[in-house]
């Protein structure tokens, strides 16, 4: 489809970011993706340090070109005299300003959100930290991981025997989210009364509130929320099952209908829909070995598509379990893929997650480091003489 870029949802809006790793990146590749305009500020010379993550995508860090397709890169020293004169420049044209500095770095130079709010009325300034401001841990330095571990994430990820880390940046992009949500609001806010915002997320917030359902059991309870591997911790049967042919699927019941229709249809049995060990979720929970086991010995006789089959007919929600080399020939994600430009030549990436019918989103190159430091500078009229 040919994109209309005035037609995008965030046609018009300027976005500066200060920005490295991924949580801040992230929020404004999404900004990116429907039409703002995303001004990436980088150190000089190495950049954004996420870009030496690693190197597999034609040199290039697979992480960095995750969250920063679609902008420009702008490598200024901030602290030079050269750089503040391009933010005084800069910073009166933003819509919206995101940093995510060191603790206390931003408010040193100005450019925290309240600093900047008061002296850009209509600004939406985002001030992005690892544990918030004035609780004890304002000042520490965050990462996922880190933030993981004290957020109790390790705690209840894992199996039986031991903790795991999230496979995914997960409070990186929960934080990005976050963020991408006050600025959204922000704009709205900003639509109908004129008036900028400044506000602040923080890593550990962020998690805290996908953490609310464990801790909220375990505030309850007295108890932790207990680690299941790949089952689920409070319903059953839900997770993976062993097949006849060696295969491991996945399925999960949630409620009461879908466990006769799994008895009556997959397993051939209605009557044991009723078994007064089984009939209900907590019975289900507390002899879930059990439950386990019959399962698996009526799947025995069976091969996973047989069952796939059987739980589509039953109408309950199932899975393969794939490996990330088979996600990346799954028939559902055909449609979803595309390359983008960089330095080092074409990269895969994903469209974003929203369909708009009649709009697509920006899939544009992911910068080199200060590559668009000459087209910027020339357009605040700070161009060096050649």
């Amino acid at each position: 489809m040919e994109r209309n870029e005035a037609e995008l949802p965030l046609s018009g809006v300027t976005v500066v970011s200060l920005e490295q790793a991924i949580a801040a990146p992230l929020a404004s590749r999404h900004l990116a993706d429907w039409g703002a305009r995303v001004i990436k500020i980088e150190r000089p010379g190495d950049g954004d340090f996420c870009r030496d993550y690693d190197h597999v995508m034609n040199g290039m860090s697979s992480q960095f070109v995750w969250t920063n397709r679609s902008k420009e890169s702008l490598a200024i020293d901030i602290k030079s005299p050269e750089g503040q004169k391009v933010l005084e420049a800069l910073l009166p044209q933003a819509d919206v300003f995101i940093q995510n500095l060191a603790p206390g770095a931003a408010e040193r130079l100005g450019l925290d959100a309240a600093s900047l709010l008061r002296k850009f009325p209509r600004i939406i300034a985002c001030d992005v930290s690892g544990y918030g401001a004035g609780g004890p841990y304002s000042n520490k330095k965050a990462y996922d991981l880190l933030v993981q571990c004290e957020a109790g994430v390790l705690a209840i990820n894992g199996t039986e025997a031991e903790p795991a880390k999230v496979g995914l940046s997960v409070v990186d992009i929960a934080t990005g989210m976050y963020i991408l949500n006050g600025v959204l609001m922000a704009l709205y806010r900003r639509e109908r009364t004129g008036k900028g915002t400044a506000f602040q997320a923080s890593l550990f917030d962020s998690i805290t509130d996908w953490m609310s359902y464990p801790a909220f059991y375990t505030q309850s309870t007295g108890r932790p929320l207990p680690r299941t591997g790949a089952r689920h911790a409070t319903i059953a049967p839900y997770g993976p099952f062993r097949v006849g042919d060696g295969n491991t699927i996945f399925f999960g019941i949630q409620n009461d209908r879908e466990w006769r229709s799994l008895c009556a249809i997959v397993l051939g049995e209605a009557a044991f829909a009723d078994h007064p060990r089984f009939r209900t979720n907590p019975l289900r929970m507390q002899n879930r070995d059990d439950l386990q086991i019959h399962i698996e010995r009526r799947f025995a006789a069976m091969s996973s598509d047989e069952v796939l089959r059987l739980l589509d007919e039953a109408s309950i929600a199932n899975a393969h379990l794939n490996s990330v080399e088979a996600f990346l020939e799954h028939e559902q994600l055909r449609s979803r893929v595309q390359t983008v430009g960089s330095p080092c030549g074409p990269v895969m990436s994903f469209l974003p997650a929203l369909t708009i019918p009649g709009l697509s989103p920006r899939m544009d190159p992911v910068p080199d480091v200060g590559q668009h430091n000459p087209s910027i500078l020339r357009e605040l009229g700070l161009a060096k003489e050649t």
